[in-house]
């Protein structure tokens, strides 16, 4: 062997291989302990790439169209099974009238599926009936499509220019009838807007006790207060502040002098400290008669 080759061979295996990373291998490993760009290119990239082949796919028309028509042949496969069929209708709650107007008002041609049903439009179509209190509809299981309604009871018949309005306790319309002898249990009130204080009316109403057979109606008067109409063509005129209390104290005069049985048409407490009566024609004429008499002078 030759010395030359042996002397580069010590030379080579002198000269040691640096450790250190180049720069770029440096740059690359720390963007990679940096959590952006691990997060990056673990998730970012594979979402980019779904993406952009996605969006290749769904950009041709054809492709559309054909994920369109298989998207609704699942869903009409779906929503045509038996057990989503809705095969009758039941109303609980209404009476034979309201039961009627309500099939009226929802025509559902059964059996139908219940992915066709709008529950929210048919439940605000019901409510809108005056007589429909509360409403709320609900498929229950079989295919029964069930509404319950609450309905309104009617408290007074209200007479107004237009006919005569049945009206429940908040002075809310029920329905129209056509005379007073359709509902001959329910008081009446009459005049402008006595339906928005039916509570007062009923309240006064409460009050009368042993009057209340006499009771024809009230009236209100001016929008401000009630007149109480009773038979034999006599009127209680009540104040516009605390009528009840005025109708207790023409109770109390009635109980202790029999007030209400004698020849009066008004009683007027519209100022409760100063109660006025006003009486009939013949017992004014009377009355003139006997103060003639006493008197000594000729009757007017």
């Amino acid at each position: 062997m030759k010395p030359g080759f042996l002397s580069r061979r010590r030379a080579q295996t002198s000269i040691r291989r640096d450790p250190a990373p180049s720069r770029w291998a440096y740059r690359i490993h720390r963007m990679w302990l940096t959590p952006f760009y691990r997060i990056l290119l673990r998730v970012g990239l594979p979402v980019f790439l779904v993406a952009a082949v996605t969006f290749g796919y769904i950009s041709n028309p054809a492709n559309r169209t054909a994920i369109t028509d298989k998207v609704a042949d699942v869903r009409e496969s779906i929503e045509g099974r038996p057990e989503f069929a809705v095969k009758l209708m039941a109303i609980e709650g209404a009476s034979p009238v309201v039961d009627g107007a309500v099939r009226d008002l929802l025509p559902i041609d059964f059996p139908v599926s219940s992915f066709d049903l709008d529950l929210d439009a048919m439940q605000a179509r019901v409510a809108s009936l005056d007589v429909i209190e509360h409403v709320s509809l609900r498929v229950r299981p079989g295919g029964v499509l069930e509404v319950s309604v609450t309905e309104r009871e009617p408290a007074v018949l209200w007479r107004r220019a237009g006919g005569i309005d049945m009206l429940d306790a908040t002075g809310h319309r029920v329905a129209s009838v056509t005379e007073r002898a359709a509902r001959p249990e329910l008081p009446m009130i009459a005049g402008q807007g006595a339906d928005e204080r039916v509570r007062e009316a009923l309240a006064i109403l409460d009050a009368a006790g042993p009057i209340t057979p006499r009771i024809r109606g009230l009236v209100r008067i001016g929008e401000r207060r009630w007149d109480i109409v009773l038979d034999r063509g006599q009127t209680i005129q009540l104040p516009e502040v605390a009528p009840v209390a005025a109708l207790e104290q023409v109770l109390a005069l009635d109980e202790a002098q029999d007030l209400l049985g004698r020849d009066i048409t008004t009683v007027d407490m519209r100022t409760p400290a100063r109660p006025t009566l006003r009486m009939t024609e013949p017992a004014v004429a009377e009355l003139r008669t006997i103060r003639s008499q006493t008197t000594g002078a000729s009757p007017r």
